[in-house]
């Protein structure tokens, strides 16, 4: 191999490796995940569905965030941000009302979850 030809090699394998990283830092920035804040002063239910008739998990405490990974219909309930029948699966399964989670909007702001 030529040294030009060598020069080629190793500039295309370095623009491939520069290329590969910087599609690896887009993917990770669009791996972050966003949280949105429950309504101040709450201690809110989390359950294991999207209703008042499924069990309580856990207890978030006053002034939590959380992630949204999915968003299903369910009980309509009445909360600081309105009326919503919107659950915000909040962790594999575990869903808070998003009439107590302030996302700026009235509908859905993530995929639905596949129940």
């Amino acid at each position: 191999m030529t040294s030009r030809r060598r020069a080629t090699v190793l500039l295309a394998g370095a623009a491939g490796a520069f290329l590969m990283v910087m599609g690896a830092a887009s993917t990770a920035d669009a791996a972050v995940v966003r949280t949105f804040p429950v309504a101040p002063d709450v201690r809110l239910n989390v359950r294991n569905g999207p209703g008042t008739d499924y069990g309580i998990v856990r207890v978030l405490p006053e002034n939590s965030r959380v992630p949204i990974f999915c968003q299903a219909p369910g009980e309509t309930v009445t909360g600081p941000y309105g009326t919503s029948n919107i659950w915000d699966d909040i962790d594999n399964g575990q869903y808070v009302s998003d009439a107590y989670v302030h996302t700026g909007s009235d509908g859905y702001v993530a995929s639905r979850c596949s129940l």
